[in-house]
């Protein structure tokens, strides 16, 4: 019996090994994707930042025609006959602007001549404005007119001493109409000798 319990506990210990051993299964290899054929790609060239156009340039600015100045004889004149004689220019704007168009380029240029002639006047820039606006806005508009040409002048080599600048608005036009060629007219830097040194 003993014989038999050790045949039958042999028995079932080898049935239970092969049983163990027959579990495990061969791993099955799988099978792979053909390998990708790349084809030969040219390389991308960046290409340039596609921009706008330049603007056209500006057109030149015409060269400056010289007037010819007064006789010396009108540095030794009162202020009101100098005045009078318009040796200095006045310059005009476009309606809300203060900036100093090709025009008044040359009437700057003329002016600045005379006053590099004569040394001793020191004069006053009026700024003045059509009738269009508040007072308050015409004001400040011709102080901005005054000061643009008194910097201007100053680029052409007048001494900002020889310079003051007041601003009348619109109380003292040239042209007392209603319409657009009395308003072109209004619309200026005046230019008065207020003292000779």
């Amino acid at each position: 019996m003993l014989r038999l319990s050790k045949i039958t506990v042999l028995t079932l210990s080898l049935a239970v090994a092969v049983a163990a051993c027959g579990g495990k299964k061969k791993p099955v290899a799988l099978p792979t994707a053909p390998p990708q054929v790349v084809q030969d790609v040219p390389p991308v060239t960046p290409q340039p930042e596609q921009r706008p156009p330049a603007p056209p340039a500006p057109p030149p600015m015409p060269e400056p025609v010289m007037q010819p100045l007064p006789s010396d004889d009108i540095a030794t004149k009162d202020l009101d006959t100098i005045n009078k004689a318009q040796v200095l220019k006045p310059i005009f704007f476009q309606y809300d602007s203060d900036q100093i168009d090709a025009a008044g380029q040359q009437v700057l240029v003329e002016n600045a001549a005379a006053l590099k002639k004569y040394t001793t006047w020191i004069i006053t820039i009026e700024g003045h404005c059509d009738e269009r606006g508040t007072p308050e806005y015409n004001l400040a508009l011709g102080e901005r007119r005054a000061l643009s040409t008194k910097n201007a002048l100053a680029a052409l080599g007048i001494s900002a001493d020889r310079v003051k600048t007041v601003s009348y608005g619109k109380e003292f036009p040239f042209d007392p109409g209603h319409d657009e060629a009395a308003f072109s007219l209004n619309r200026r830097a005046h230019f008065v000798v207020t003292a000779k040194q």
